[in-house]
Order: C-alpha cells, then sequence, then structure tokens
C-alpha cells in the first residue's frame, strides 16, 4: 500500500522536470548582473564572470536536486521491497 504523499511537497518527477529551467534562469541571472556591473563600473569581463557563476551555480543545483530525488526514489524502492518480502513470509 503507497502512503500518502504531503500534498505540500511536489512529486520527484515534477521537481526533476523544473530543473532546467531552474538552470536557465540562474544563468540568465548570473549574466544579467554581469551585465549590469559592465554598465555601472564600465568592465569588460563582468557578463562573462556572471554568466558562469550562473552555470556553476545551476549546475551545482542541478546536481543537488538530481541527487535528493534519486534517494527519494531509493527509499521509495526499498519500502516496496520490505512490504513484498514480509508479504512473501
Amino acid at each position: 500500500m503507497k502512503s500518502p504523499e504531503d500534498p505540500k511537497q511536489p512529486s520527484s518527477g515534477y521537481r526533476l522536470l523544473t530543473l532546467g529551467t531552474e538552470l536557465v534562469a540562474a544563468v540568465a541571472g548570473g549574466s544579467l548582473v554581469g551585465w549590469w556591473i559592465d554598465r555601472q563600473y564600465q568592465t569588460r569581463y563582468g557578463l562573462l564572470i556572471g554568466a558562469l557563476v550562473g552555470i556553476v551555480g545551476g549546475l551545482y543545483n542541478l546536481i543537488k536536486q538530481s541527487y535528493s530525488v534519486m534517494q527519494e526514489q531509493q527509499a521509495e524502492l526499498d519500502r516496496q521491497d520490505e512490504g513484498n518480502d514480509s508479504a512473501a513470509d
């Protein structure tokens, strides 16, 4: 029997679908900050540095959330296996 999920928590599948959007948003946000720094301080590399920081931050978030979803799914499989083992006895 499947345990009821918390309605406030998004499903793991939904969380995985949003990862691409979060990566793009991180790169866009970093690029905008870098562009703003270029404009304010008349620099040449703010946009590049901002984009790189956005890429690193976005990839870090992507890996962290993917690992979290993977652990949740593994825990669910382990619970199902325990239920099947106890029913077989």
